[in-house]
């Protein structure tokens, strides 16, 4: 059965769509099959992947609200190693007809469910708010990465975030867990990010990856070209790191296995 993690931070910029289509590249890399399903209405996700998303009209609010079977959604983009499911602005209408939908928390995991057999990792992109569409994303999920640049409002948005998972986790998702916090854009040569750092370290412990995900040029580069970094520049430094998170991941996943 595969897993299903929800990669989200309410505050926009923190490289949260970066982590999630690199990461879906660079497990796929690992020989693993991946689906990186898109619930942010900006389809970010799904233009860096390599997939224009003005191609699919309603396809994602569709899927969303059981009109359009979800296979008929996933698309491969060349390029990429990995499978996609579409997003564009008409999510937002979904969130819109949600708030009035019986069950509307359960709305994702129902169409998600059933590729669980199909795929080995299957990672959502979130919104940057804490909204209807991310609600469905943590209660479809097994668990939560949460990607944090080390400033000072990081920890701020951090908390708020918590606090939602743990009421999703307490009301209707009772296995819902932190898969990891993962620093972002991080510059060594800045006191403010070590502090911040240091501070994640003390309160999370083993919930902080290793792994950190430095400033990189080629990792901004990338979305422009419908590519994650590995397939733009496997030996930069951006693309390098990702590959060290899949690899920490697996171990992780392999611990707890054993």
């Amino acid at each position: 059965m595969g897993k299903v993690i929800a990669i989200a931070n309410q505050k926009g910029g923190v490289g949260k769509t970066t982590t999630c289509t690199n990461l879906a590249a660079s497990l796929a890399a690992t020989r693993h099959s991946v689906l990186l399903v898109d619930m942010d209405p900006q389809g970010n996700a799904t233009m860096g992947s390599g997939v224009d998303k003005a191609e699919f009209g309603h396809l994602g609010y569709e899927v969303l609200l059981g009109q359009t079977p979800i296979a008929e959604a996933i698309q491969t983009p060349e390029g990429a190693g990995y499978h996609v499911i579409p997003a564009n602005g008409d999510l937002t209408a979904a969130e819109v007809e949600l708030i009035s939908a019986l069950a509307r928390e359960q709305k994702l995991r129902r169409v998600v469910e059933p590729l669980r057999e199909r795929y080995d990792y299957i990672l959502i992109d979130c919104p940057p708010s804490l909204n209807m569409l991310t609600l469905n994303a943590l209660v479809a999920a097994d668990s939560v990465m949460i990607p944090i640049q080390c400033e000072y409002y990081a920890l701020e948005g951090l908390s708020s975030l918590l606090e939602t998972i743990e009421d999703v986790r307490a009301s209707v998702n009772p296995g819902l867990e932190i898969e990891g916090l993962l620093r972002t854009m991080h510059d060594p040569r800045n006191n403010l990010a070590n502090d911040v750092s240091g501070q994640l370290l003390a309160h999370f412990g083993d919930k902080v990856y290793r792994t950190i995900i430095p400033r990189n040029i080629r990792l901004a580069e990338a979305p422009s070209h419908g590519l994650p970094v590995i397939g733009y520049d496997k030996t930069s430094r951006g693309a390098l790191a990702y590959l060290s998170l899949a690899g920490e991941m697996l171990r992780r996943t392999a611990q707890v296995a054993a």
